[in-house]
């Protein structure tokens, strides 16, 4: 397994406090195109994946929308994609084919009632980085991102009476528990340490506040899983993962972190009303 001694020891410290991120994505990018071993660029290709899948659905929604650069792919790549998937010819190369499902797709789900292709996407995503993904560590954190939307979706969905099952997206043990158990923490706390977090993180009203402890979380977790091996492919992960979180902070303000939070509670509830908690300014 390769270790990046020179990379990781040349960048900088990242604090998830600061209100701009401490390195460039692009620069970061390019560095390690030139340093990587093969096989570690196929792993962070995962990694920026996540920014092709969002401008997928951009683009699918408006085609002249601005898309981020952070992706694989260029604009001419997501419109062959999108003109491939009109034309049925669907398995379009270097494209993960839930990529181009989703685009054929789209167009015949797009006005249905409780069609939130932001959210279809992202669970698209990471089921393709949990079966495909190489790295135990990068599988695991597409799976904590998982649980943890999951876990807090269920939280928000008891909490006004809905049927938590109707929002519980993907299968596996955490999503069986979920649907299966009536406890207040879904039996989860014995079999996984963060769900303590999360029931303390669920409380918290200001919706702001809210998006930061669980990205505290995510960020505490990615340097217990690091700690020991600071130079290794795992650690650069971690490091541009938390660069993410700093890159998604960056862009938003307090007001309008707060209308992102009142989206997802959106995009939760369907026909159900939002809870006063989270829409009084």
């Amino acid at each position: 397994m390769a270790n990046y001694y020179c990379l990781m020891a040349g960048l900088p410290e990242l604090e998830l406090s600061d209100t701009q991120p401490g390195y460039n994505i692009a620069e970061l990018r390019e560095q390690c195109d030139q340093a990587l071993t093969p096989a570690d660029k196929k792993l962070m290709f995962f990694f920026y994946l996540q920014w092709d899948c969002a401008n997928l659905v951009k683009l699918l929604k408006n085609p002249e929308a601005k898309i981020d650069l952070q992706g694989n792919f260029s604009k001419d790549q997501y419109t062959d994609l999108m003109t491939s998937a009109r034309e049925l010819n669907f398995n379009v190369h270097r494209f993960p084919s839930f990529m181009s499902v989703f685009a054929r797709e789209y167009a015949y789900n797009k006005d249905k009632e409780g069609y939130f292709p932001e959210d279809e996407m992202t669970l698209a995503y990471l089921q393709y980085c949990l079966k495909n993904c190489q790295n135990k560590t990068m599988r695991r954190w597409y799976k904590l991102t998982l649980d943890i939307n999951n876990i807090l979706t269920a939280m928000i969905a008891r909490k006004q009476g809905w049927n938590v099952s109707d929002f519980i997206k993907g299968e596996g043990e955490v999503q069986d528990m979920i649907r299966e158990n009536k406890t207040k923490d879904f039996n989860l706390s014995l079999e996984f340490d963060f769900v303590k977090d999360l029931m303390k993180i669920v409380e918290e009203e200001d919706p702001v506040k809210k998006e930061r402890m669980i990205d505290t979380l995510k960020w505490n977790w990615l340097d217990e899983r690091v700690f020991f091996n600071p130079f290794s492919i795992e650690a650069l992960f971690a490091y541009q993962c938390k660069l993410g979180i700093q890159y998604r902070w960056a862009k938003l303000d307090p007001e309008e972190g707060k209308e992102t939070f009142k989206q997802i509670i959106e995009n939760l509830r369907g026909e159900a009303r939002v809870p006063e908690e989270f829409i009084q300014k």
